[in-house]
């Protein structure tokens, strides 16, 4: 036990004992982090030192889990909202010691108060918790944390991204690194042709200029193939891995989850959305910076500027036509609807534009495929009219558009002058003011994107505890009882779809951490044997990976799909459920602060991971995850009068998020239905099994400083997950694009539908957090 603070507490010391306990670790005059372990038992050394950054872009602490903390940055004058005499006795505490003698203990104590820091901190007391909580919770946060130059975004998920960079920044750079398999040594030197920006400046353009003419020519740049569309289409589309028209994939077959299947889908957009074509007074600045940035790509290629300009405008127009025939995906929310089954024959009479066999048998070769052979279509429409879009357009316009897909997805791997002009399109897209995101940030995504499973190795054998996975599994468990016994007290679901339910949350699947084969060198190996890696060329190594994974695809054809396979590397901060497998995620990313630490509070965990996970398990029994049974096949369980109760819920919830508002601009309660319910059904869930958990154990003590119950720290905690910025037009896209709500209305929305938050923060009936009328789902 830590002493006991004395009588009234000791005068606010002098700080100058955390200087002298930084300088006996380290002399050195940059800033100094400390590592705290998960767990107790592990030891803790000091870190590397801090990465090199530039001006703009926030600094971030690098992360060996769960947390570092920067003890020079503690004077007492920044921390305002934590009142003095915790201050002091925090300082009384550890004066206690000496600076050598510190013990599990001690750091267990670091555990506690510096996450509580934090979340004081990210809080805005003067703000009325009834009226607006997401301002209560992270009014504080908003204020210290603007938006970072070249940033359009800035939330927990980004610095705990950066953090997990960081330190696989450190590992990837050591000079004494000696990587355990052959995998994980094809990712250091990927990652060193990434960072090898002198050979990329000295190639320019010559990399993706030499492989246009490989493929035929490029009229906008020279002289090209005219009577080629077919073998352009395979080729951009297949080794390369571009998606002219449509998509082309391979996975389980949702009506039949132990088998693999062709899939085919709408595709072919370059700007986030269809509404940014069709809604051309809106997005006006928007199209005029893509189509400059188009032509500026042309001519750093060789073309010239009047032509250039001429066909790009009509490739613009070509996107323009097929934005007009996508499917907006608030529309494509039924699977069973949209999914359709055929086989090439009938995929030939229905979009005859394509030889579908020739151009099949060459994305998948070596594969000997036949007419009879099934493919799934996800937008049959949208096929046939884009098959009378290809007849009726001219062949030197296709060639222009199925190169330009090809271009827009090699220019990452080229130099200085393509990333510039990229800069000026994400500006009018997204808002950044300029980027200048460190170039080891960059390739570590893209070392992360190709060979995330063997990076994924790198980063959990130097962080993850084997513990946490044990930890997350009891807490899966209990949140998995709590749902079920929800299911009990729902009064709308008959009798049999409530036994067919829970049937398939004890089926629910749960993978977490990594999947364990990274561990082993030979089965990582194999998993990337035949992707060749070169140490000095950037762009070759990205068309390798394309070709790779185009033979990958293939591969899996004629296997049974896979069930430990994961969608997610390790490093991730994400997590997510996957239908077809009935299975729900929880990369090692994600399995640290703020969401889950081992010392930390049983209300966060249960409200940070404990959430995270409800929501996943949700997915399951949202309007999309519902249509599939617990063994992943899409067919209907439901009784009809349990179909026609849930649909008149979940219009109830459609209408309230379609309410809410940003910047004047309406959320789409369609597109966001499903995040919306495992939001509100993964709190509720979350929070009954920290009850359970109660009963069982005990009230843990609350918090000194934050002066809440352990019943709203639960709901505290869930909300600071969401604090987060961004630019309007990112705000805009988000609205356009993404399932999930703005983070905003993730907390409002969701604790609005909560008793158990009205009751325990005293919201009288009328305020909006406590509106009277609440949707309900689960």
């Amino acid at each position: 036990m830590p002493p006991p603070p004395p009588n009234g507490l000791l005068p606010f010391p002098s700080l100058t004992l955390f200087t002298s306990l930084a300088a006996s670790f380290s002399a050195s005059s940059f800033p100094i982090y400390f590592l705290v372990p998960a767990f107790p038992s592990l030891s803790f050394s000091l870190p590397y030192p801090p990465f090199s950054t530039t001006s703009c872009l926030r600094p971030s602490l690098p992360s060996f889990a769960p947390y570092f903390f920067y003890f020079l940055s503690f004077p007492a004058h920044t921390h305002p909202l934590l009142p003095p005499s915790v201050i002091s006795y925090v300082l009384h505490y550890f004066a206690s010691f000496s600076p050598f003698s510190f013990s599990a203990l001690h750091i267990f104590y670091l555990c506690i108060f510096f996450p509580m820091i934090q979340m004081v901190e990210a809080m805005d007391r003067s703000a009325d918790p009834c009226q607006d909580f997401y301002q209560f919770a992270c009014g504080g946060w908003i204020r210290k944390n603007p938006l970072p130059d070249g940033r359009s975004r800035w939330s927990t998920f980004n610095s705990i991204w950066e953090q997990n960079q960081a330190l696989l920044k450190h590992l990837l750079e050591n000079g004494t690194f000696n990587g355990s398999s052959e995998a994980e040594r094809k990712t250091q030197s990927y990652y060193l042709s990434c960072l090898n920006t002198q050979k990329i400046e000295e190639l320019g353009a010559q990399p993706l200029m030499d492989l246009i003419t490989k493929i035929g020519g490029w009229n906008m740049t020279g002289p090209w193939e005219k009577e080629n569309f077919m073998e352009v289409l395979k080729v951009v589309s297949g080794p390369y891995r571009a998606q002219p028209f449509f998509s082309v994939g391979v996975s389980a077959d949702p009506k039949n989850s132990n088998s693999n299947v062709i899939q085919v889908d709408q595709s072919g957009l370059f700007l986030p959305s269809r509404d940014y074509y069709l809604n051309k007074t809106a997005n006006e600045k928007v199209l005029v910076a893509y189509l400059d940035y188009m032509v500026e790509l042309g001519m750093l290629l060789g073309g010239e500027r009047s032509s250039t300009q001429l066909q790009m405008q009509q490739i613009l127009d070509f996107e323009t036509a097929l934005a007009n025939i996508t499917v907006p995906q608030d529309q494509r929310r039924d699977e069973e609807k949209i999914y359709h089954k055929v086989t090439i024959a009938e995929l030939q009479l229905l979009a005859p534009a394509v030889d579908w066999l020739d151009y099949l048998s060459s994305s998948l070769s070596p594969l000997d495929l036949n007419d009879t052979e099934p493919v799934v279509l996800y937008a049959r429409e949208y096929l046939q009219q884009v098959s009378d879009l290809i007849n009726k357009t001219d062949r030197s316009l296709l060639n222009n558009y199925m190169m330009w897909t090809l271009v827009q997805k090699s220019v990452a791997s080229l130099d200085q002058r393509f990333e510039n002009a990229q800069d000026k399109l994400l500006e009018s897209l997204y808002g950044t003011k300029k980027s200048c995101t460190p170039r080891w940030q960059t390739c570590i995504g893209n070392t992360d994107d190709t060979l995330g499973f063997a990076l994924g190795a790198l980063f959990v054998k130097a962080t993850f505890d084997k513990h946490s996975k044990e930890i997350a599994e009891e807490m899966i468990n209990e949140i998995r009882s709590a749902f079920k016994e929800a299911l009990d007290r729902l009064s709308w679901m008959d009798d049999q779809t409530r036994r067919a339910a829970k049937d398939k949350a004890d089926a629910i699947y749960d993978m977490i951490g990594f999947p364990e084969f990274i561990l082993d060198p030979k089965e990582l190996d194999d998993v990337y044997d035949g992707y060749e890696v070169s140490d000095d060329s950037f762009f070759q190594n990205m068309l390798n990976f394309y070709n790779f994974s185009a033979r990958v695809m293939a591969d899996q054809l004629r296997k049974t799909p896979n069930k430990d396979q994961w969608s997610m590397t390790p490093p991730t901060v994400n997590a997510y459920y996957m239908p077809t497998k009935n299975g729900i995620v929880f990369p090692a990313g994600i399995l640290q602060a703020p969401f889950y630490a081992h010392d930390h509070p049983k209300a966060l965990n249960f409200g940070g991971i404990g959430v995270v996970m409800g929501h996943e398990l949700t997915h399951a029994f949202d309007d999309q995850g519902r249509e599939y049974d617990k063994e992943g096949n899409l067919r209907p369980w439901w009784q009809n009068s349990s179909v026609e109760a849930f649909r008149k819920r979940t219009e109830c919830m459609v209408d309230q998020y379609s309410g809410y508002t940003i910047n004047g601009e309406h959320i789409n309660g369609k597109q966001t239905l499903g995040e919306n319910i495992a939001d509100n059904g993964g709190l509720k869930a979350a929070y009954h099994a920290y009850r359970t958990w109660v009963q069982r154990n005990g009230e843990e003590k609350t918090l000194p400083a934050v002066n809440l119950t352990n019943d709203q720290l639960f709901f505290l905690g869930f909300a600071q997950v969401w604090c987060s910025v961004r630019t309007p037009e990112s705000a805009h896209e988000g609205l356009v694009t993404d399932p999930h709500s703005p983070p905003r209305y993730r907390v409002i929305g969701t604790l609005a539908n909560s008793p158990d938050f009205s009751r325990h923060f005293h919201c009288p009936a009328g305020t909006p957090m406590n509106t009277g009328k609440r949707c309900e789902v689960w």
